[in-house]
């Protein structure tokens, strides 16, 4: 049940970082207000006999004095604190956990790795947008959850004592970057995998993402990079070929990695490799959450089935009052045309439909700004504000496509994203600035069942209309003509015809 106070805070004792989110709930949606992370490096602090070093516990206990002023208004039923691997293995975790508690005021919950999986698992399934059965990976500082589930039904279930933190000790520690390091923390990976690795390989799944630091990063230098960000096997062993190219950690630099990352990443990325081989995965995208928003979640009562990008988009259209009626006529418009033209267009990317739909529906969103510059609005809106389901690249394609849906193209927006190839992007924003068009009147009755689209070689598509249609719809009809004249400066070809 949701309490008065509309704020609610989780925060995350990593082995490597601590983490506090703090939300509101508005109308039912969750809204981030205050994200904080500190780097602490507890598991660095665990000595041979696994006792926490009063060093790596004061680190820890400065960070929490941050957190402690945050939560001052916010209700004990609407926080919940959590520690993760190193303080359930540190055999003197209560010195720790007795003056954290005096700090924070309030009770510290030592999670169990099967918790901290299940948690992990409803973070990533309420923000993030997976078909069929996905495998989970989180990459902690002393332990890694595998979570292999659909929807959510949880299919198997581990949590295993390895991290980028502790893998970076055993064998990373004199500070140099060889094959030989990489492959005995490999094959120390596959070792720890060995038992289990049968469960997730006999269910199978369709997708996977990574809900750790080490994912974000590659999932950054991806970006940097300017290749998509579909993590693949190839892309991991070329990262690490430029890694152990540079011999010592301090001598470690990759475009896009963060200072912060720097010393966990070869353990990270070596862990991955070991996963990415025993259970033969071919790709992995970064998850929209993780622990904390599953923590969030369990506040709200709720664990859900649905559509989280659906979810999203009416949290958009009612946080900005949009037009949902004429969202819909111009989807589904959308929708018909790249349902014909798709296979004549060449159109292969297999989420192009979806990111068409989303955009469309979205496509009013600077309107709350103002009229003249609403595409640029809309485009500064979808970059920026929080939307579970979507990831960076995928925002980045639908605000291209809002930036285009009038006026002149600017197409470097769509050369920049890497969503989807360049030319289904142009063909994307084709098919919504003619869907806006034929539906500039806000009446489904004006063009639903009446018009169809032909699509052909180059590109090319014919609107056809019923006979009379131009004259007594004269502003669609100038701007049609407009548009024809618009495309034909991308070398393609749009024609309308009366029937």
């Amino acid at each position: 049940m949701i309490g008065e106070s509309p704020l609610f805070a989780a925060i995350d004792l990593g082995s490597n970082s601590f983490h506090m989110l703090v939300v509101r709930n508005v109308g039912g949606a969750i809204r981030a207000v205050s994200r904080v992370k500190r780097k602490v490096r507890l598991a660095s602090g665990l000595n041979s006999d696994g006792y926490l070093s009063e060093e790596a516990i004061e680190r820890g206990l400065d960070c929490l004095r941050m957190f402690a002023e945050q939560l001052e208004n916010i209700p004990d039923k609407n926080v919940r604190i959590v520690g993760t691997a190193t303080l359930r293995i540190a055999k003197n975790s209560n010195a720790f956990i007795n003056r954290a508690e005096a700090i924070l005021r309030r009770p510290i919950e030592i999670v169990t790795g099967e918790i901290e999986a299940r948690t992990i698992y409803h973070g990533v399934m309420h923000t993030s947008s997976n078909n069929g059965k996905t495998l989970v990976i989180d990459i902690g500082g002393a332990s890694t959850e595998l979570i292999l589930g659909k929807k959510s039904d949880i299919l198997v279930l581990h949590s295993t004592q390895m991290g980028c933190v502790t893998w970076l000790n055993k064998f990373f520690v004199d500070g140099n970057i060889t094959e030989q390091n990489y492959q005995n923390a490999i094959n120390a990976t596959k070792e720890v995998l060995k038992d289990i690795a049968d469960e997730y390989l006999k269910e199978g799944f369709e997708s996977c993402v990574g809900a750790s630091g080490t994912v974000q990063a590659l999932q950054e230098i991806m970006l940097a990079r300017g290749e998509n960000e579909n993590i693949t096997y190839d892309k991991l062993q070329e990262l690490k070929d430029i890694t152990i190219s540079c011999k010592k950690m301090e001598q470690l630099k990759i475009d896009g990695l963060t200072p912060e990352r720097l010393t966990v990443f070869p353990s990270g990325l070596a862990i991955l490799l070991a996963i990415f081989e025993t259970l033969k995965i071919k790709n992995i995208v970064l998850a929209g959450g993780a622990l904390r928003e599953g923590i969030i979640y369990g506040f709200m009562g709720n664990v859900r089935d649905g559509d989280v990008r659906l979810s999203t988009t009416d949290s958009l259209i009612l946080r900005y009052q949009l037009d949902k009626i004429q969202a819909l006529f111009v989807t589904r418009t959308a929708l018909e045309a790249f349902d014909v033209l798709k296979d004549v267009w060449n159109i292969k990317n297999e989420n192009a439909r979806a990111f068409l739909k989303y955009a469309a529906m979205l496509h009013e969103i600077g309107l709350c700004i103002e009229y003249k510059k609403a595409p640029q609005h809309a485009a500064y809106i979808i970059n920026n504000v929080d939307m579970p389901g979507f990831t960076s690249a995928q925002k980045r394609l639908i605000s291209a496509l809002l930036l285009n849906q009038r006026d002149d193209y600017k197409l470097e927006v769509l050369k920049e994203q890497n969503a989807v190839s360049y030319d289904e992007a142009i063909s994307l924003m084709r098919i919504l600035r003619i869907s806006i068009i034929l539906c500039m009147c806000r009446s489904e009755g004006a063009h639903r069942g009446e018009i169809a689209f032909l699509g052909g070689e180059n590109q090319f598509i014919k609107i056809i209309l019923p006979h009379g249609w131009q004259q007594e719809h004269y502003l669609r009809t100038v701007s049609l003509k407009e548009e024809c004249s618009r495309q034909r400066t991308l070398g393609v070809s749009m024609e309308i015809e009366e029937r």
